[in-house]
């Protein structure tokens, strides 16, 4: 074996790189000489960092370059609660990894009163993950002759881009154009796997018979119609990846009893707040707080975080009812998976294990629906505690007395 203090001096002396460390020892030697080589650099003390639990093969093979080892974020859970779902059906508990105190309080107490209730209901309404290729033409003359030769070859282009992949579908190619700029907005069915790679790969084969069949000069593989890791008027509209909703009825004494306010209160609240002052702010998130459960669960079951800024685009609804609240939150674009990327880590595996919804589904695509309907309950939990709480004008003294 290696010894790491020889990997350090090879760097230091320049015959050795920090990303070739692999190349000469086992992935768990090439993290501790890199580690040691930077703890030495900087002066910083990375015991902590190189306490991780996780493989270091499996991590550097998949996950990420350079590996010093791991950042730990606490991670709490919430629940149980019974979910009546398109792909869930039963009690459970919500695994939640975050940094902000009062937050896993704060979901576990709309949890709470969503149980109180009899539970949430879930459907997943739409599924697809996308890419948009951007390609040049000459013209509009040309970019018509594009648009039309798409339309009439959905079947070769489907047969290329499914060529790449033994699961994943194409369901559509959207054209748009902009002057001389074609767009193709790709959307797959990519299964239980988040798929943007498989979307990638699948697109990247289909582009080359555009290419040989029409006048189009691919420009970018990607040209951010997709619209991937940034708000988008588009996702918002379309959907990528999941588009779900979740809601709940709760009765007048659920409400004054469980969150210390009233039906009317949280309606106007919800208005006022979410809806008109979303607006003013030119939002695309009509919400209160949907990104910290999305982030929450992302971190924790290994979801791409960057993709929390579209799985937050989400609006909340209440209203009242003869009975009660009536209470909804739509996520439009929630990207995410239960194989593939973060989810095989052992961290992330046991998380969704606790959900029951590690590994791919039966059939094929129902335990990523069945993930995105809990994460659309658990922020359905999250937008009541915390709109009850301004409401009843709890919301600093909640964080108070939690020592937050």
């Amino acid at each position: 074996m290696t010894d790491p203090s020889e990997l350090v001096e090879q760097v230091r002396a320049g015959d050795l790189r920090l990303y070739e460390l692999e190349e000469h020892a086992d992935a768990e030697t090439a993290a501790t000489a890199r580690r040691r080589y930077v703890a030495e650099e900087t002066g910083a003390d990375l015991d902590t960092v190189g306490g991780f639990g996780f493989s270091a093969a499996q991590a550097s093979a998949s996950n990420i370059e350079n590996l010093v080892g791991g950042a730990q974020i606490p991670m709490g859970v919430a629940g149980p609660v019974t979910i009546d779902g398109g792909a869930t059906d039963g009690e459970y508990y919500l695994p939640l990894a975050t940094t902000e105190g009062a937050f896993v309080a704060s979901v576990n107490r709309g949890l709470g009163t969503i149980e109180a209730a009899g539970g949430a209901t879930a459907r997943v309404t739409d599924s697809g993950m996308t890419r948009a290729p951007v390609f040049r033409v000459d013209g509009v003359v040309e970019a018509q002759r594009v648009t039309e030769w798409v339309d009439v070859n959905h079947e070769r282009i489907r047969a290329a881009a499914e060529s790449t992949t033994s699961h994943g579908e194409l369901l559509a190619v959207e054209p748009h154009v902009v002057g001389d700029s074609v767009f193709l907005r790709f959307v797959y069915d990519t299964k239980d796997a988040m798929g943007m790679n498989l979307a990638t790969i699948a697109t990247r084969a289909a582009t080359d018979l555009v290419e040989a069949e029409t006048p189009a000069e691919l420009v970018a593989l990607s040209g951010n119609l997709c619209s991937d890791k940034k708000p988008a008027g588009v996702n918002a509209v379309e959907g990528r990846g999941r588009t779900v909703t979740a809601d709940v009825v709760l009765d007048r004494q659920l409400v004054e009893d469980r969150l210390d306010t009233t039906p009317e209160a949280m309606a106007e609240g919800n208005t006022r707040k979410n809806l008109v002052g979303s607006a003013k702010a030119a939002s695309l998130g009509f919400n209160a707080h949907a990104a910290n459960t999305v982030a929450a669960m992302f971190l924790a079951t290994g979801q791409d975080a960057a993709q929390v800024v579209e799985g937050a685009n989400a609006i909340t609804t209440m209203s009242v009812r003869e009975e009660g609240l009536y209470a909804s939150i739509s996520l439009a674009s929630l990207e995410l998976g239960t194989v593939g990327g973060g989810t095989n880590l052992d961290t992330q595996s046991e998380a969704l294990d606790v959900l029951g919804l590690a590994g791919g589904g039966d059939p094929p695509g129902s335990n990523a629906d069945a993930l995105a309907e809990v994460v659309a309950t658990g922020a359905l939990a999250g937008e009541l505690s915390l709109v009850a709480a301004f409401c009843s004008r709890h919301l600093a003294s909640a964080h108070e007395e939690l020592g937050r």
